[in-house]
């Protein structure tokens, strides 16, 4: 681990991690990262060597210009920032490539990180590829090592069973650790899979805010997600097979949508609307 900054003591402090790679479809977990640390004007404060954990043949370095003339290299890593919020709350952000080798080597050391930092809650963010219209509010699933803390934040609970990436294996060294735990991912339609997915983005930025009960400025991001779903309706409109697959998609979660899931989804909006016209106001 390399220090880049003096980090002050911190008070109660929540770290949201996210990885680019398999957990990552549409990027839309890593750019609820990216929104936050630019949002919240995050301060870099650590990082690992990448030697220890990446394979630079698989995940390549990147040349980039710094000033317009002089050439860099960036190392694929995981890179660690934090930021004081308005409201006094401490939150670690993690931004990460999955690394190619010596997951729990990597685990441990991020583990101890968190210790060291003093952070006793977690949440890990992801996107997965799954048969969901574009059209509809992008379904979030959530996992917890609490009991109850999933119905609690009105989440679809996880059921996935089979192979896992960076974000399982980091969630299961948390909870070994009691590092109370929440992981969300969201569903980004795999017929729109190429990034970015900022609709899937805004859906995990909402149940970013719901869990750590702050207000996050949304910036474009919004706008970004209404244009995103306009264009998808036109590329659909343009290949009838798409557009009717699309349909099938819209009945098939319209027939499993409960009238209450949706009175408790106009809910949380509203709450949401009246949480952004008024900061200093917390959950009813």
């Amino acid at each position: 681990m390399v220090e880049l900054e003096s980090v002050p003591e911190l008070v109660d402090p929540v770290l949201v991690a996210a990885f680019e790679g398999w957990n990552d479809a549409g990027e839309a977990a890593s750019g609820v990262i990216a929104h936050l640390e630019s949002s919240w004007e995050a301060v870099p404060i650590a990082e690992l060597d990448p030697d220890d954990y990446y394979d630079f043949q698989v995940t390549r370095p990147i040349v980039e210009m710094t000033d317009g003339e002089t050439r860099g290299i960036t190392w694929p890593t995981t890179r660690v920032s934090w930021a004081r919020l308005p409201s006094g709350k401490d939150v670690v952000l993690l931004h990460g490539i999955e690394p190619n080798m010596r997951w729990r080597s990597f685990c441990r050391e991020l583990v101890g990180l968190m210790l060291e930092l003093g952070i006793r809650n977690v949440v890990l963010l992801g996107a997965l590829l799954a048969d969901a219209p574009h059209t509809r509010p992008v379904p979030v699933t959530g996992a917890a090592s609490e009991a109850g803390l999933v119905s609690t934040l009105h989440l679809e609970p996880a059921r996935y069973e089979g192979p896992t990436g960076i974000l399982g294996v980091l969630q299961d060294a948390c909870a070994k650790a009691d590092l109370d735990t929440v992981s969300l991912w969201a569903a980004v339609p795999h017929y729109v899979a190429q990034p970015p997915s900022p609709k899937a983005t805004l859906a995990l930025l909402r149940r970013v805010e719901d869990l750590l009960d702050v207000t996050v400025p949304l910036g474009e991001l919004p706008e970004e997600a209404r244009a995103w779903e306009h264009g998808v309706n036109e590329l659909a409109e343009e290949d009838s097979e798409v557009a009717e697959y699309v349909r099938t998609l819209e009945e098939q979660k319209d027939a499993t949508e409960l009238p209450e899931a949706s009175g408790d989804a106009i809910a949380r909006e509203f709450e949401r609307y009246l949480r952004r016209r008024d900061p200093g106001r917390g959950p009813a």
